[in-house]
């Protein structure tokens, strides 16, 4: 079954399913679900847990060796195992097959891994674990949802701060919710008292935004310039290859040209975007730029990416960083310049 991770709270009050299969693109979120499994197995007499990292070369029959021993310290044990790229093989799928098959009251089963994509949720392996127990899919926090994350966060920890001050948070750890909890735990020990203010919180936390091309795709089809070219911008900071931030933008360029043909065609917008390529939890922010845009600028969108792309290979002079923020300022709804004019820049 299915758990949503803020489900996961109820669901283990009334019962410890044989295994868990947690996953997810973001580290602490992933980690807290695991531990708060661990803790609620503690609870129930689980005091035993032996750890398995899977790397090139892991040896797989040690897990079922595990799974099927006695405990040498206690009734009850935890197997964890987890597979960074979230790739077992062909041996370790059949491996964990045989394990699900075999799990008994005395042994709860955790396999951690990193985000699954579509395809690997329909693989043998993952279904045997599902349904032997529990799949919590950890979904990252994007930016909309972050001041909400972090309120919520620092209400856990008795910290009051004014909507302005989360703000500041938000803004100063940006893609890294490691670096927002950090802050907050120092926060807590600081002791603080009363409201902190905007001033305050931008005095005491430091700058640990990490910026990645989803969310600069995510707020530029969202239709919100200003937060794309600020994530634009850091990772130029931060050393970002512009063919990859590029790559990114002209892959999203490519399926809004798709789903506009369907579009034209007749079809509906879910079913032209569908055929596009575009994930269903993707469908709103690219719902909402077909809605702005005609075919004929998508095209035009297309036609810079091409010109950006043969100025980042050298087969023309261009001021590259300077011409994706025309591109990413364009597609946010917020055009710089006239079509004639982005002619002339991107000229031969």
């Amino acid at each position: 079954m299915n758990i949503k991770p803020e489900q996961l709270t109820k669901d283990l009050s009334r019962r410890l399913h044989a295994s868990y299969l947690i996953s997810g693109g973001e580290p602490l979120l992933v980690q807290e679900a695991v531990d708060q499994v661990r803790r609620e197995a503690s609870n129930r007499g689980f005091s035993e847990r032996i750890v398995f990292d899977v790397g090139a070369g892991f040896d797989w029959n040690q897990v079922h060796g595990e799974v099927g021993a006695l405990s040498l310290f206690s009734s009850k044990k935890i197997v964890e195992i987890r597979i960074p790229n979230g790739k077992p093989g062909e041996e370790g799928a059949r491996q964990l097959i045989s394990v699900c098959a075999a799990l008994n009251a005395d042994t709860l089963l955790i396999v951690v891994l990193a985000k699954l994509e579509s395809a690997a949720k329909k693989s043998k392996w993952i279904k045997a674990v599902d349904a032997a127990g529990a799949r919590i899919d950890v979904w990252p926090v994007n930016s909309a949802q972050l001041p909400h994350w972090i309120q919520k966060r620092l209400e856990r920890a008795n910290i009051v701060a004014c909507p302005a001050a989360i703000e500041v948070l938000a803004d100063r750890v940006e893609g890294n919710l490691l670096a927002a909890s950090q802050e907050i735990e120092k926060l807590k020990l600081l002791g603080i008292n009363g409201e902190i203010d905007a001033e305050t919180m931008s005095y005491m936390v430091a700058d640990s935004s990490r910026y990645n091309e989803f969310d600069l795709i995510n707020k530029m089809l969202c239709g919100d310039p200003k937060a794309a070219i600020r994530t634009l911008l850091g990772l130029k900071t931060e050393g970002s290859e512009p063919l990859k931030v590029l790559w990114a933008i002209t892959r999203e360029i490519r399926k809004l040209l798709v789903a506009s043909e369907h579009l034209a065609q007749g079809s509906r917008t879910d079913y032209a975007l569908e055929k596009a390529g575009v994930w269903r939890t993707h469908m709103g922010p690219m719902r909402i730029t077909l809605e702005r845009f005609k075919p004929a600028h998508l095209r035009m969108f297309a036609y810079q990416a091409g010109a950006i792309d043969r100025g980042v290979k050298g087969l023309r002079d261009a001021k590259i960083w300077d011409e994706l923020t025309t591109l990413v300022l364009s597609l946010s709804g917020r055009p710089s310049l006239s079509p004639q004019n982005i002619k002339h820049l991107i000229g031969e």
